[in-house]
């Protein structure tokens, strides 16, 4: 069975017409249907090779797209339900399933299926997760979506083989999707059937191993001389709070959805320590943080506070912005986004800076300086490759330990590089930022 999504030929918005091809086995004919569905389109914003919205993110195009794959699904299913002897269909019947399709508001899912099984389990977690974990998740979910309307029918959990996997890949190269987004649903996918499986049901779990090639990318991180660069470089008064949240940034190695939240308020002192204590919004762990000497000096400058607040898409614009002021403009091999995808390609350093640069930075600054147990305590990371642990709340020990460190090693680079020690900046020729702005 095929179907064929098209717009008649004119200028204004259009219904989306259909047309389903289907083989009846009885004589080797071909029976040949065409629907004008109820949903309306652009011609600008239809996509005619691909038979699809050209923006299928948009929203309103979203939805439009999966009205198609459910009508593929649904068409399709109800003619191996409803005629499984491919015998000769009523045109009004699909006509009507059509119809039904189009305007249901929600889709319903059969109690077997795997996007009943992924909501049952995110209703199961909600509590749990963070809602930045939650929007991944939503991501899998409508790639799980896509996928069934590429291969014209549902998923159910216990159907679910190494031979379905395999199509997903070729699905997902086919859709330019990153490696690493493929394998990381496939991986949600193992965790939704472990999950039905507690649930009671059989599934083909323990079979779904797929081995992935190990990709090669290139962590971007700021170097100690880099760090210099951007704390000596004059900036407009309005970049300065921006940078002072970049320099506390590197030197806690906390998400941006932490840092950006530090106030005096968690502030407190252990064993003559200055310390930071907060919960991680993502990981509702609650930590306590010896702060760098060169924190302290950002809250010294700010008048004994810390910088005023902002937003998380401006502040990747303005640290960009510092980066490239700074002069950061050596070239590197990264990705950059592309319309919805990803690619490969040859930028300048300041371009792909993003709020994660100071938690990379503060994990690659202190490897082989400081302990790794302390580093892995300190990001807060679960898993050993990324850090894992915190800070041990009630162990004073390890604060310390971790307090003395940072010191000695501030000491030891300020020294180096000889810091001017009022506010870490030096008062020499500044560049002509304005011309580069």
């Amino acid at each position: 069975m095929t179907f064929d999504f098209y717009l008649p030929k004119a200028e204004q918005a259009q219904n989306i017409n259909v047309t389903i091809t289907q083989e009846v086995a009885v004589n080797t004919d071909i029976q040949k249907f065409l629907f004008k569905t109820p949903l309306v389109i652009e011609h600008e914003h239809w996509d005619e090779k691909k038979q699809r919205p050209t923006n299928i993110y948009l929203k309103k195009y979203k939805k439009l797209n999966t009205k198609l794959n459910e009508i593929k699904i649904g068409i399709n299913e109800y003619i191996k339900e409803s005629n499984p002897l491919k015998k000769n269909i009523s045109h009004r019947a699909l006509s009507e399933k059509i119809k039904k399709i189009c305007l249901e508001k929600t889709t319903p899912y059969s109690k077997s299926s795997l996007l009943f099984f992924i909501q049952l389990y995110l209703d199961a977690k909600k509590d749990l997760i963070s809602y930045s974990t939650y929007k991944r998740y939503m991501v899998f979910f409508h790639l799980i979506e896509k996928f069934e309307g590429f291969i014209m029918e549902r998923l159910h959990v216990d159907a679910i083989d190494i031979k379905c996997i395999k199509k997903f890949i070729q699905f997902g190269k086919e859709e330019a999707y990153s490696e690493n987004t493929i394998y990381r649903s496939i991986h949600f996918i193992r965790t939704i059937l472990n999950f039905a499986e507690r649930k009671g049901l059989r599934t083909a779990v323990r079979e779904l191993e797929i081995r992935r090639e190990k990709q090669y990318r290139e962590v971007i991180t700021l170097n100690q001389q880099e760090i210099l660069e951007i704390k000596q470089t004059l900036l407009p008064e309005e970049l300065h709070p921006a940078r002072d949240w970049l320099i506390i940034s590197c030197y806690t190695g906390q998400r941006v959805s932490d840092f950006m939240n530090f106030s005096t308020d968690q502030l407190s002192q252990v064993d003559g320590k200055t310390c930071i204590s907060f919960t991680q919004k993502k990981t509702k762990k609650k930590m306590i943080l010896p702060l760098h000497p060169d924190v302290l000096n950002v809250i010294k400058r700010n008048q004994d506070s810390f910088p005023e607040k902002i937003q998380q898409q401006e502040y990747n614009r303005q640290i960009k912005k510092i980066a490239r002021i700074a002069g950061l403009n050596q070239s590197i091999n990264a990705k950059k986004r592309t319309g919805h995808r990803a690619i490969n390609a040859s930028l300048e350093k300041w371009e792909v800076i993003s709020s994660h640069i100071g938690r990379r930075t503060f994990a690659t600054m202190f490897y082989g300086k400081i302990p790794t147990p302390l580093l892995m305590e300190a990001t807060g990371h679960t898993t050993e490759q990324m850090f894992l642990q915190y800070i041990n709340t009630v162990d004073k020990n390890k604060i310390v330990c971790l307090s003395r460190h940072f010191n000695k090693i501030y000491m030891k680079e300020k020294k180096a590089y000889k810091i001017d020690s009022r506010f870490e900046i030096h008062n020499q020729q500044p560049k002509n930022i304005y011309s580069m702005l």
